[in-house]
């Protein structure tokens, strides 16, 4: 079993729900305990990248609106507001701890274009190189594609494969894959290793996420075949204990890992 342990550039996605409470508002804390976690993960000598959702629910704070956003226009309008102000909490705990950070944000047309692309592979190479973290989201304002679909799920595999990192984590609110779902079954079974996405896999994949977040088990499960494709490793855990980050880059066992395809040179 290829794991974890000696994974020397990771990328870890964050989805809305860990970084919020159930009123849609901030959680600070955790926001604060990634960026020391990370932090940390970095001075080891590990390069990190961070994924990170959560723009329209910090906009929905700043704002302070009476109802989550539901119109597009709404949802466009709290990113606009939002990234600047989650932008602002990241560089705030990560100069905590010594960190620079750097703020990418990306459309699809950016992967699709080769040109783009290689322009967006170069910047992050740069960044990397300079000992910054990276911290990319969608840019909201002017695409849709994430706030419909996905939660960033996808967008992390495909900035996972734009880099050659060789782990993605992606924490949510859900320990990992279940063989049935836990919040129908109790006997549901927590599965620990996948070694191939077949499509048995796939159906045990759910729905769509929380009211804050719109990423499913569905959408994680591609992200994980899109990192594989490209023989970087995929675990799907829960930020309940960021810390728990730790034990999986020590070979432990913790949420869902799906094993990366042997890659031909």
């Amino acid at each position: 079993m290829k794991g974890f342990k000696g994974v020397k550039r990771l990328v870890v996605k964050v989805g809305t729900s860990s970084l919020t409470y159930g009123t849609g508002l901030v959680n600070m804390r955790k926001i604060e305990e990634l960026c020391e976690v990370l932090s940390d993960i970095k001075n080891s000598g590990t390069e990190v990248v961070l994924v990170s959702s959560g723009a329209i629910a910090v906009g929905f704070s700043k704002l302070s609106m009476e109802h989550y956003p539901r119109e597009m226009s709404e949802r466009q309008a709290c990113a606009a507001v939002g990234q600047c102000e989650l932008m602002y909490f990241y560089d705030k705990f990560f100069k905590e701890y010594n960190q620079k950070t750097a703020q990418i944000l990306l459309t699809w047309e950016d992967l699709e274009s080769e040109k783009r692309k290689k322009n967006v592979e170069n910047t992050f190479k740069t960044l990397l190189s300079m000992s910054a973290i990276p911290i990319v989201n969608e840019n909201d304002t002017v695409s849709t594609e994430e706030i419909s679909f996905g939660d960033n799920d996808t967008l992390s595999a495909r900035v996972a494969a734009l880099i050659n990192a060789d782990g993605l984590v992606l924490l949510s609110d859900i320990d990992g894959l279940f063989d049935r779902n836990p919040n129908e079954d109790k006997n549901a079974k927590l599965i620990r290793f996948v070694e191939s996405i077949t499509p048995e896999i796939e159906k045990m994949a759910g729905g769509a996420g929380t009211s804050r977040g719109t990423g499913g088990m569905a959408t994680k499960i591609e992200a994980a075949g899109i990192a594989a494709s490209v023989g970087c490793a995929t675990c799907i855990m829960n930020s309940a204990d960021m810390r728990r980050i730790y034990d999986l880059l020590e070979g432990k066992e913790v949420g869902t890992v799906f094993a990366p395809k042997e890659v031909k040179a």
